[in-house]
């Protein structure tokens, strides 16, 4: 293949072993032991009577476009090697360049470890270095091919891989191009991935080639389309694949765009679209600007579930022992009920001491994060005290209705559940409180901030379902790391989105987070509008007041937005941003929290509004305090979504349980790292096993069947050949030892052997139940009972820290001044979850914080 040496982002590698010494990466510890390693392979590639002496390349597709290797050789060794990226994220693949560089020359191969945290950048320069060391063996010439781009006509299915699998592609083309792309089977999270089809099938056709850029937002969509088609052009016998990867489109600036609005939007997630429909509602004329090709954010990619309790489905005080209650729709739902091991944590609320918070205990003795029965005997911070104080007297009434009855006999599991708005806000706060690695400072949640968005959030469901939103009325189930049962779950939403009179419906996430509102949106007035593809770059401020924002769409159309009203900041987080998630690290391990960690997060979450605003004067807050999921996929860190009520989490290495499964995500990722393994370059591997049967609650994407390095589906007899061919020197025996102890103590109302747990909501074998909800132990089957094992690790997911706002979502200066005409709402603003988020509030505080930035932008202008 031929040279191709376009764009900046290259590395090199000079020949000279001690001028490379200072670029190492960690796994070469010294220039003698590079120079000795590379000297060997030399050796032995001159055995083996290695190459043609010149210059080779090879090209191949990378993470967001073409990876290009070039290898200068004598007859016997490598003496230099150079890689071009220019497409690969600057941060993660195009980082990662050197070190592969470093890694061929080493080995004098392309049969290199990688990069973990770089897969795709990884596979893609193996198969390029391939190519080239190829070319130097045979001494092919490696200049231009100026063959003429042809095909053997036809139809042809090419394979890629996406973000959540393999898709795969019919691909037409006569004897000269690309006529026809269809895609057969994909797995792409809809409105998130799946946009990039839209986009990038017409231009690959009239490129007729692969050159063409990826969709922001959809990197890796884009990428297995693109890697797809190319398949299909290799079997197409294509006679100039570079050419033909290398052949684009030609995108051209349009004429400037400067437009005035009462408000700008810049974001639309489920803060950015919150906030637009709100203000849209309270009448002025709004512009969204969002970066990605679609709406959404990272809300589309996340469990979709909002914490906040239904006050009709759980235990009240006033009528104790009605066992149903009137919804917001006005028809009568079954309460729900309790789980086995809520009450024993409510008791350890109940004697929580009320003396001030004593951090200097801390000072001395190790704090561990999720301990309540520790942390209970050590005060409360000042701000939380009244909760606290309303809450004992909640709890107190609950237990003098339900201890007579457990005293009798009846199982926890067939009481009435308790919840309430002030255990809501207590468990955010402790679940928050954290302290700094070097033990100097504690963070926790804003009272006020805290009060506001659990209070508020109480409407959430009554205004989306005002625009046609649906969700499951009946159920409050938990996810992983929300510390109680108060999730609401979506349905969709039904409404007329063309305005021709005929509602449809609109599924998940999409439905009724996104199209409900935006169609609410659109409908308040006509020259409201959304801009995608367009990152805002600047705030425009004028005698110390934001008036707008200057921004640039993706063909370099720059892009003026006056707001007379006010600009909201909703651009998220920046968890995608692994070097500034280490730079401002002040919580985690270096030995955890580093560079090779993946994402949960969409590729657009850079941390774009944090810099924007600081740019304006805004102070930030808690930056240095990462959630981590604890349940992400390995190969891409992908949220794998699940709960920990229901399943088991086990040390490959022991086959034992290591952790409270239902314990804050901190607490859990933590004890991955600590029990885990390192499996396929990834730290922290560790497996979950838990009933098939048993539903995981999120937008799950398989059912009862193996993907390969994710989930697979066994009975206990057959885990130990599982365990052997996914490479896992995990004891079979020591893993069903331990579900059966687990599982009996379930049944006994007991706790197991390994580690304590606050909730069970499910075995891991299968058992009848009686009546009253308690388990017949002679049903007891392990046996036959399938279950579902996965394999997960930590990868980055929230960011605690941001801006600084007011209750109403106005920016603050540095002196806590506000910032005229800046609001912010969402992950881009700090303050509120402390140092750890419980599952489930960040769609609630989201959806509170856009609705009351709009309100605040609209009662200041009055």
């Amino acid at each position: 293949m031929k040279k191709f040496l376009r764009g900046a982002m290259a590395v090199g590698l000079a020949a000279s072993m001690t001028a490379c010494a200072s670029q190492q990466a960690p796994e070469t510890t010294t220039a003698a032991a590079t120079e000795a390693a590379t000297t060997a392979a030399a050796t032995e590639a001159a055995a083996a009577g290695s190459f043609v002496a010149g210059t080779y390349s090879g090209s191949e597709q990378g993470f967001g476009g073409k990876v290009t290797v070039t290898v200068t050789t004598t007859d016997t060794e490598i003496t230099d090697v150079q890689i071009e990226g220019k497409d690969e994220t600057p941060t993660v693949g195009g980082a990662a360049l050197e070190e592969l560089a470093t890694q061929i020359k080493t080995k004098q191969s392309a049969e290199i470890d990688g990069v973990s945290g770089a897969t795709l950048t990884s596979n893609g320069v193996k198969a390029a270095a391939a190519a080239a060391i190829e070319a130097a063996k045979k001494g092919e010439a490696t200049g231009a091919n100026d063959a003429e781009l042809a095909f053997t006509a036809g139809t042809y299915t090419g394979k890629g891989t996406g973000y959540n699998g393999d898709i795969a592609v019919d691909v037409t083309f006569d004897d000269g191009k690309v006529t026809a792309i269809e895609v057969k089977e994909s797995k792409e999270t809809e409105h998130v991935g799946d946009v990039a089809y839209d986009i990038l099938i017409p231009q690959i056709i009239e490129a007729n080639g692969t050159g063409v850029d990826g969709v922001s937002g959809a990197t890796f969509s884009s990428r297995a389309l693109k890697e797809a088609v190319n398949d299909a052009a290799d079997q197409a016998g294509v006679t100039n694949k570079d050419a033909f990867t290398s052949n684009t489109v030609e995108v051209k600036a349009q004429d400037a765009i400067e437009e005035t609005y009462d408000v700008v939007v810049v974001g639309a997630g489920g803060a950015g679209i919150s906030a637009a429909a709100q203000a849209a509602q309270d009448g002025n004329t709004v512009l969204v600007i969002e970066k990605n090709a679609e709406v959404g954010g990272n809300t589309l990619v996340s469990g979709g579930q909002y914490q906040s309790v239904m006050p009709y489905l759980v235990w009240d005080e006033k009528n104790p022992d009605a066992t149903t209650g009137k919804g917001f729709d006005g028809n009568e739902y079954n309460k729900v009920k309790s789980v086995q091991g809520c009450i024993d944590e409510l008791k350890t609320i109940l004697n929580w001491s009320e003396d001030e918070f004593d951090a200097d205990y801390y000072k001395d003795h190790e704090y561990v994060a999720g301990d309540i029965e520790e942390l209970s005997k050590h005060g409360v911070v000042k701000d939380y005290l009244p909760t606290l104080q309303a809450l004992k007297k909640e709890i107190q009434a609950y237990l003098d209705w339900a201890q007579p009855k457990l005293d009798a006999g009846t199982p926890e599991s067939d009481l009435t559940l308790f919840s309430t708005i002030n255990l809501h806000i207590f468990q955010t706060y402790y679940g928050g409180l954290r302290q700094s690695a070097d033990k100097s400072s504690w963070i926790y949640g804003d009272v006020d901030l805290v009060s506001q968005f659990i209070n508020d959030g109480q409407d959430i469901k009554p205004w989306l379902e005002s625009m046609g939103s649906t969700f499951v009325e009946d159920t409050q189930p938990t996810l992983i790391g929300a510390l109680w049962y108060r999730e609401n779950q979506f349905i969709g939403a039904n409404v007329d989105a063309d305005g021709d009179g005929k509602e449809e419906e609109y599924g998940g996430r999409w439905g009724t987070y996104f199209m409900a509102p935006m169609t609410s949106f659109k409908n308040a007035n006509e020259a409201n509008k959304i801009m995608t593809r367009t990152t805002a770059e600047e705030l425009i401020t004028e005698d110390g007041r934001v008036t707008g924002v200057k921004a640039t769409m993706f063909d370099g159309t720059p892009v003026t937005a006056h707001a007379t009203k006010g600009v909201i900041l909703a651009t998220g987080g920046f968890a995608a941003n692994i070097a500034k998630v280490v730079d401002t690290n002040e919580y985690w391990s270096s030995e955890f929290l580093n560079d090779k960690l993946e994402t949960t997060n969409r590729s657009s979450l850079q941390g774009d509004g944090i810099k924007m605003a600081e740019g304006a004067g805004a102070a930030t807050t808690g930056e240095g305090f990462t959630q981590l999921m604890p349940i992400s996929w390995v190969d891409n860190g992908d949220l794998a979504f699940g709960g920990g009520d229901y399943a088991i989490y086990i040390n490959p290495t022991t086959g034992n349980r290591f952790v409270d499964e239902t314990s804050e995500r901190d607490v859990l990722s933590l004890g991955e790292f600590k029990n885990g393994i390192e499996w396929k370059g990834h730290k922290g591997v560790f497996i979950e096993i838990a009933n098939a049967a048993v539903p995981i609650p999120g937008p799950y994407l398989y059912k009862d069947e193996d993907v390969e390095g994710r989930q697979y589906v066994r009975t206990i007899g057959e885990l130990a050949d599982l365990f052997k061919e996914i490479g896992l020197e995990t004891d079979a025996d020591a893993v069903i030892e331990t579900i059966k102890d687990y599982d009996q103590a379930i049944m006994s109302g007991k706790q197991p052997k390994d580690v304590t747990k606050k909730q069970f909501s499910a075995l891991i074998g299968d058992a009848e139940k009686n009546d009253n909800g308690s388990y017949k132990a002679d049903t007891y089957n392990l046996d036959d009972a399938k279950l579902r094992v996965r394999l997960m690790a930590p990868s980055t997911h929230h960011t605690m820290g941001g801006i600084s706002v007011d209750v109403n979502r106005h920016v603050l200066d540095k002196d806590g001044k506000a910032i005229d005409g800046l609001y912010a709402a969402g992950e881009v603003t700090g303050g509120i979850h402390g140092g750890n988020r419980l599952g489930g509030n960040a769609i609630t505080e989201i959806f509170v914080s856009g609705r009351t930035a709009a309100k605040a932008v609209t009662a200041d202008n009055k």
